[in-house]
């Protein structure tokens, strides 16, 4: 597939794309997911947080420290990256090149034991963030040429629905066949873990890393055999000078397209404040419940098979009422259920205007404090994959093929030029005030503001003299 001109002056052509080649392409979502799912937001996460450790409020701090690092760092990379595609054509070689530093880096989390130095994991918690989100990139400014604008909204949130499909199926592997009770040893099954896995020294949890790693390699095969990618165009060297010089043309253009802009600025907001769930929502539940790898992995479990069937009637939602109304309705589901988060404590919710007994009743999520936390988290499971699937679309639909790259590393930018703040107001008001509850309150600020610049954005984001993107 040839590399369209550089113009938008006339329309691409209707893409022709093969069906194993789309599934291809929505399979980089299954094998990337794991990675954000069972060792960012589920497992992993909360293990360095709660069982690494034996400060949680400082291990919470810290691990949004590296949030925050690892965001700043994309935020910059980000749009270089995608300018540098548009110029040098093929995305393939890239997604392969992070591909390595992401499967080398999720393997050295193995070797974080229980009491080992606590800046190793976070460094190569570092480079596997940055490698998986500079890939996403790549692969997300490949979808206009794959399908028709028409159908961009159904077939991202299919693919993320996979991508949630996957997590769980490998959230399900671990706590079922690999994560042991730290009393019985056995797991949620009652066998021993698989392979001799020792939880009393987090094996459970480290083997997570090495696990993704594997699975990214082996569901990441079908995009490289069987989805088409551009042509390849401008060396290496020419297309950095080329792509550098690009950029500063796109971030100039945004001027001229105003409805574009208040979408992207809409989306630095609120993508900064899911961001902050995903990364930090896992690890807070861990420190104020003590969930083991066993109780948060079955609370993983339940929000993404909750997020398979949203995605699914999310992509029907989409293709007719728009993307921009099914991100409307995610962000209010997720205002509510952040409040009810930051709302429960162990013995009351709503801020302790209804008291719970904190009488554990045996069993996983025994007391009634997890069962409402737990009520909580599924509203997060109907509303955080639409709110970023058709955010992509609504993207998707927004420009033409010639600056998918481009303007994709802009919308990279987007999601985290500012999710520093997120994770950074998170850590200061933590430190501040020795409350992680406090902590995730800063959270409703930016779902609030990007919920409420969004609203009065225009469903479709192209001014007039732009042709579809096909």
């Amino acid at each position: 597939m040839g590399t369209a001109p550089n113009s938008t002056s006339n329309p691409a052509p209707e893409p022709r794309t093969s069906r194993l080649g789309i599934w291809g392409w929505m399979l980089f979502d299954w094998a990337a997911q794991p990675f954000f799912t069972v060792v960012t937001t589920f497992i992993f996460g909360p293990y360095l947080v709660a069982r690494m450790t034996e400060d949680p409020v400082a291990a919470q701090a810290a691990w949004s420290n590296m949030a925050t690092i690892s965001a700043l760092l994309i935020a910059i990379l980000s749009p270089v990256l995608g300018s540098i595609a548009d110029q040098s054509g093929a995305r393939k070689p890239w997604i392969a090149f992070f591909a390595v530093i992401k499967i080398a880096s999720l393997g050295m989390l193995w070797f974080a034991a229980p009491g080992s130095p606590i800046i190793w994991p976070l460094l190569f918690m570092v480079l596997a963030s940055l490698a998986a989100e500079f890939s996403v990139v790549f692969n997300d400014s490949m979808m206009p040429r794959l399908v028709s604008e028409k159908e961009v909204g159904r077939i991202s949130n299919i693919a993320w629905g996979l991508g949630y499909l996957g997590g769980m199926l490998v959230l399900i592997l671990v706590v079922a066949f690999l994560a042991g009770d730290p009393r019985s040893g056995l797991t949620i099954i009652g066998m021993e873990p698989l392979f001799g896995l020792d939880p009393s020294t987090g094996d459970d949890a480290r083997v997570t890393g090495p696990l993704s790693a594997i699975w990214y390699f082996l569901f990441i095969l079908p995009m490289f055999f069987f989805t088409p990618d551009a042509a390849k165009g401008l060396p290496l060297r020419q297309a950095v000078v080329s792509g550098l010089s690009e950029l500063r043309g796109t971030i100039g253009e945004l001027r001229h397209r105003p409805n574009l802009m208040r979408f992207l600025i809409a989306r630095m907001l609120y993508q900064d404040g899911v961001n902050g769930l995903l990364i930090l929502g896992g690890a807070f539940a861990a420190g104020m419940f003590g969930w083991a790898t066993i109780e948060i992995g079955i609370y993983g479990i339940i929000l993404n098979v909750v997020a398979v069937f949203s995605c699914i009637a999310a992509g029907w939602i989409d293709r007719s009422l728009g993307s921009r109304k099914v991100v409307i309705i995610s962000l209010a589901l997720l205002l509510v259920a952040t409040a009810g988060i930051i709302s429960t404590n162990p013995g009351s919710v709503l801020f302790g205007l209804l008291p719970l007994s904190m009488e554990d009743g045996g069993g996983l999520f025994g007391t009634a404090a997890e069962k409402a936390y737990i009520l909580f988290g599924m509203l997060i499971g109907i509303a955080f994959g639409p709110v970023q699937a058709s955010s992509r679309s609504y993207m998707a639909r927004s420009v033409s093929l010639s600056e998918s790259g481009r303007y994709f590393g802009i919308y990279a930018l987007s999601g985290r030029a500012t999710s520093f703040l997120a994770t950074l107001f998170f850590s200061i008001a933590t430190y501040a005030t020795g409350s992680a509850h406090i902590g995730m309150a800063t959270l409703v600020i930016f779902l609030s503001a990007g919920l409420a610049l969004l609203v009065t954005t225009p469903d479709q984001a192209r001014t007039p003299e732009e042709p579809p993107a096909q």
